[in-house]
């Protein structure tokens, strides 16, 4: 049962991952007029991407500095989810499962 949880757990932070690089590849082709966001749909797909991702990604950029128009933020976002995230789920469903509490300690 927990790891099935782990397993769902993983996946949405896999699947959070990608919305933030879905929503930094929608900005930049927002920007550029490659999409129309007059259009209805795109505004939509738009906003739902705004509005998951924004709550993660603004603390981040208040905490960046200002580099001009570039938003690293989205990023920033990534790399810890990658590096920071995931391997924490993996300890810790170690830790649960099989009870090696002292790995947990670096």
């Amino acid at each position: 049962m927990i790891g099935i949880l782990f397993r769902l757990a993983s996946y949405i932070v896999f699947l959070y991952m990608w919305a933030i690089i879905l929503s930094a590849l929608f900005s930049i082709l927002a920007a550029f007029g490659v999409i129309d966001t007059r259009n209805r749909l795109v505004w939509t797909v738009g906003d739902f991407l705004y509005r998951v991702t924004d709550p993660v990604l603004r603390p981040i950029r208040n905490f960046l500095p200002s580099f001009g128009g570039i938003d690293l933020s989205p990023w920033v976002a990534v790399i810890l989810i990658q590096f920071v995230i995931q391997p924490l789920l993996a300890r810790l469903y170690e830790a649960i499962a099989y009870g090696s509490w002292q790995s947990l300690v670096l």
